[in-house]
């Protein structure tokens, strides 16, 4: 079998340097800023520039019915002005989820401009608001566009862990992914579950993986179903058990197929 390592890819020096800068002044804004209403203006104004080109000059006064839908674009570009789904749950903490709220929309804001399929500058701003958002993330993390979570405060990423697209991390009950952890695409991460009677009945269990384990592409890990080290759940497999260190478990509910080959002894 052939191993293929990555190719390391950068933009043009002008490029870099120009997207370091963006990033190093957001990151100072925001370690600055922790109230919600200055943390809500930084964001509206960089959306404003992501989205219409524009500095952002104020609410204008529209007194045409052709220019509401403009209007409205501009309005939603506050965070204040959106309401997202785990500001719902009533398990939700207030005072942790407020402050981070305005990142949690630019972030995904972010993936849904032309910018957010930029994977050099994309995997670079999502860590810098990471560290923001979530209880800790590592380094040499790689997060790719439309990775959702749900509160942030409870999501944890060790160091060199690998979060493909279109990922699901519900971290209501807490999310550890431990060093060198991969979740490929599509794959679903849950730690609450609902009552097969009640649907209001919420029961929060954390889930851990790794490390080294591998989630592969539209896996799902039921809450509290713990991955093992160097682990892997197979493809559109569901865990709705532990998945035994060092092995490869496949089907719906995941069993063990089979043992990883130990590595050789140096």
């Amino acid at each position: 079998m052939t191993i293929h390592a990555y190719r390391e890819l950068k933009p043009t020096p002008e490029a870099e340097a120009t997207y370091l800068r963006w990033l190093s002044q957001l990151n100072e804004e925001f370690t600055r800023c922790q109230s919600i209403d200055r943390r809500s203006e930084i964001v509206r104004d960089e959306l404003h520039q992501i989205y219409l080109g524009r500095i952002y000059g104020g609410r204008k006064q529209t007194t045409l019915t052709i220019e509401l839908a403009s209007s409205v674009l501009a309005e939603s570009f506050d965070p204040r002005n959106a309401t997202l789904e785990p500001e719902y749950y009533g398990d939700v903490d207030p005072a942790q989820y407020a402050p981070r709220k305005p990142l949690i929309w630019f972030w995904q804001m972010f993936d849904r401009s032309p910018l957010g399929l930029n994977h050099w500058l994309g995997f670079r701003f999502r860590c810098m608001l990471g560290r923001h958002i979530f209880k800790h993330v590592g380094k040499h993390v790689k997060i790719f566009h439309n990775v959702e979570f749900t509160f942030g405060y409870n999501l944890t990423i060790e160091d060199n862990c690998t979060i493909h697209k279109n990922v699901m991390l519900d971290d209501r009950g807490g999310i550890i992914l431990h060093e060198g952890t991969s979740v490929a695409d599509y794959a679903n991460i849950y730690s609450h579950t609902h009552d097969i009677n009640m649907q209001a009945d919420v029961t929060n269990k954390p889930t851990e993986l790794g490390p080294r384990a591998r989630v592969t592409y539209h896996g799902t890990v039921l809450a509290g179903s713990n991955v093992g080290e160097d682990a892997m759940l197979g493809a559109m497999a569901v865990a709705t058990r532990d998945v035994p260190a060092a092995s490869v478990s496949v089907g719906i509910p995941a069993h063990v197929k089979r043992q990883k080959a130990k590595p050789p002894i140096s």
